[in-house]
């Protein structure tokens, strides 16, 4: 009998919503990278840094903003940085993922996905993020903090990063359907 992955992660949410657009349109976009300062809600661009564009294996690094009023008491990034993820799948009109890279350009537990499935004559989008482990940040974010403020954080990034999927893809679907 098969095992089960009975791993529970530190973070997982997604999103989804319905798109009058195909699978292949919708990807065509979510994985064309220095893009996502159109929809993100923190990333403001970015550039390929290897690889070819798009494909599994390619390297983008991102610049991103963040408010000071986001889970304020914790010690997360704020104002400008930069961020390398590598791209996970690249299935057009199917999947495009990439994880986050840690200061050693490794891939970490901290995978964020586009899903697109046919719906009517339209598209279902799907946005999801899961990590398993702490990532390098989470890390450095959680180092000094106790048990209970450590569950603090988790149950409040969680729902920050639970709001941000909801908004990409309500931006997602206008830039997808004007564009259109």
């Amino acid at each position: 009998m098969a095992e089960t992955d009975t791993t529970t992660p530190l973070f997982e949410s997604q999103a989804e919503i319905v798109v009058d657009a195909t699978p292949d349109e919708v990807y065509a976009l979510v994985s064309d990278l220095p893009r996502c300062r159109e929809w993100s809600t923190e990333c403001t661009g970015g550039e390929w840094i290897s690889g070819r564009p798009g494909a599994a294996g390619a390297v983008f690094r991102g610049h991103n903003v963040r408010g000071e009023d986001v889970v304020a008491w914790a010690p997360v990034v704020r104002g400008v940085w930069t961020t390398e993820s590598q791209v996970h799948t690249a299935i057009r009109g199917v999947e495009f993922s990439w994880a986050m890279r840690d200061s050693r350009g490794r891939a970490q537990s901290s995978v964020w996905a586009f899903r697109m499935s046919p719906e009517g004559a339209g598209c279902r989008l799907t946005h999801h993020f899961r990590m398993d482990e702490p990532t390098e940040g989470i890390r450095k974010i959680t180092r000094d903090m106790d048990d209970d403020e450590r569950r603090r954080f988790v149950t409040e990034w969680g729902a920050k990063v639970g709001a941000d999927l909801h908004e990409t893809l309500r931006r997602l679907k206008s830039i997808i359907e004007t564009e259109r």
